[in-house]
């Protein structure tokens, strides 16, 4: 108990009566100051405002889910203290930093676990060192409550809500023309590329009867120009891509 002489307020947490204010006197010789006690069944219906002790001692810890509780409790680098705790004391170690205590320690041979809350408080701010002094300084902000949150629609304009044009997306359309870049993988290369094929048979498509010029009637089933009007003998016809057959 040596290490806790002169601080001014503990909270000794109690589960067992027998001998208590014994134990109580000895909280006290070791530390000069003033001792509350609250019972270890009762600390979730305690009322301690947040900062109101120095130390916090705990016997026969099993405590599941007030670490935080007791965090608040604390003044700033206050100090926790448990004794005779039951169960592995990795585990408690573990539960008691993620609840946001520091420095925490084990003594294997005195059966007690000792750790120490920050030197600020929650909700507390500083100056980041590489922020210019202006009156609209950066800070991170500590806090376990809940803040107001900027709405990130706010910090769009409506030029970044247009959605791109997709054409201007192709790495191709940055050369100006329209042809594929060496290693193209935007899928201009493959469409102009069926653009050719498409154009090729279309140019090639000839009439296995001679009668196509005179429309439907005289067309045989897998004629390249069924579906389309009658023209004059001789003239060209551009064949749609999809009336295209492969037999042709």
């Amino acid at each position: 108990m040596e290490q806790f002489k002169g601080l001014q307020k503990t909270l000794y947490i109690w589960t067992d009566s027998a001998e208590l204010d014994k134990r109580v006197q000895t909280l006290k010789d070791a530390t000069g100051g003033e001792v509350a006690l609250e019972n270890v069944h009762r600390l979730s219906f305690s009322s301690y405002a947040n900062s109101s002790f120095d130390l916090i001692v705990i016997e026969c810890a099993q405590l599941t889910d007030n670490y935080v509780k007791l965090l608040h409790m604390l003044k700033q680098s206050g100090k926790l203290h448990l004794f005779s705790y039951i169960g592995p004391a990795a585990s408690l170690l573990q539960e008691i930093k993620l609840s946001g205590f520091i420095n925490c320690a084990e003594d294997n041979l005195a059966n007690t676990l000792t750790a120490e809350k920050p030197g600020y408080e929650t909700g507390s701010s500083a100056r980041l060192s590489f922020t210019k002094k202006t009156s609209n300084m950066n800070v991170w902000k500590i806090s376990g409550d809940d803040e107001e949150l900027i709405d990130e629609e706010e910090l769009l304009d409506e030029v970044d809500k247009q959605k791109p044009d997709p054409a201007g997306l192709r790495v191709c359309s940055t050369t100006g023309k329209r042809k594929a870049c060496k290693n193209c993988s935007c899928g201009l290369a493959e469409e102009l590329e069926s653009e050719k094929t498409n154009k090729a048979e279309s140019e090639n498509a000839k009439s296995s009867c001679g009668n196509c010029y005179l429309g439907d009637a005289f067309r045989c089933s897998t004629c390249p120009y069924l579906g389309m009007p009658a023209f004059k003998p001789g003239e060209k016809v551009q064949l749609a891509a999809n009336l295209l057959k492969s037999d042709i």
